[in-house]
């Protein structure tokens, strides 16, 4: 059952500007500043189009983008060279075979422009809960030897995956475990997957942006199929 915390995003007015401390912050996505990070605040978040993103120096920021990035599988694009090494890769894949290494990892990984990670310490314990709750899910990438070399994470909003974070330690391993996971997603009859911000390995897959009004009706209509997508 949805809960009151946040409003929403469709009503809230956006504040283009608010005031911390001494300090003004743009907050033209943001519904909400300093929300507790709880598994119970973080489920009710992503059903309404909002997710949390650690920001250093401001209390916890949970947004809803005006623009947001999305991936519909009827436009995935899979370049020639990409699905080459598809096609002859040693590498194996799960589903949620081990959420809380493959989080750990992507909280390790080294994301440049970025100023570090923002799955803190305490993402990983409300992800991991939320993992145990069947909220949060992960996809592994093994290799031969059986060494976890790469994933995913992310949250399902009611049938919608919202991807949160990859990490590779082998060349393509995440590109691998993302198209494993969409063929996954097809088959229970999800037909895209929220990427929340625009990245260029997205965007080279076929992402593309779209407005927050569109994307939120699309969360919504898609909710009302019930889909069972793990």
């Amino acid at each position: 059952m949805r809960g009151d915390v946040f409003p929403d995003p469709l009503t809230y007015r956006y504040p283009e500007w608010v005031a911390i401390g001494n300090y003004y912050y743009q907050a033209h996505d943001v519904v909400a500043f300093g929300t507790p990070l709880t598994p119970e605040n973080v489920r009710e978040a992503y059903l309404k189009g909002i997710f949390p993103w650690n920001t250093k120096g401001l209390p916890l920021p949970w947004h809803c983008p005006e623009r947001r990035a999305i991936l519909v599988f009827e436009e995935l694009t899979v370049p020639r060279s990409l699905e080459k090494v598809r096609r002859k890769t040693e590498l194996t894949f799960t589903i949620d075979s081990d959420f809380r290494s493959v989080m750990h990892q992507c909280a390790l990984a080294y994301r440049p422009g970025q100023g570090g990670t923002w799955i803190s310490p305490e993402f990983e314990i409300v992800y991991n809960q939320l993992h145990r709750e069947g909220f949060a899910h992960s996809v592994e990438a093994w290799n031969p030897d059986g060494q976890l070399v790469g994933g995913l994470y992310g949250i399902d909003a009611g049938g919608v995956f919202c991807g949160e974070s990859m990490f590779y330690k082998a060349p393509n391993a995440s590109k691998l475990a993302l198209l494993f996971l969409i063929d996954h997603l097809k088959q229970r009859g999800s037909t895209w997957l929220d990427c929340q911000v625009m990245t260029p390995h997205m965007e080279a897959l076929g992402a593309r942006e779209i407005d927050r009004r569109e994307f939120l009706d699309r969360l919504k209509e898609t909710q009302k199929l019930e889909l069972d997508v793990f």
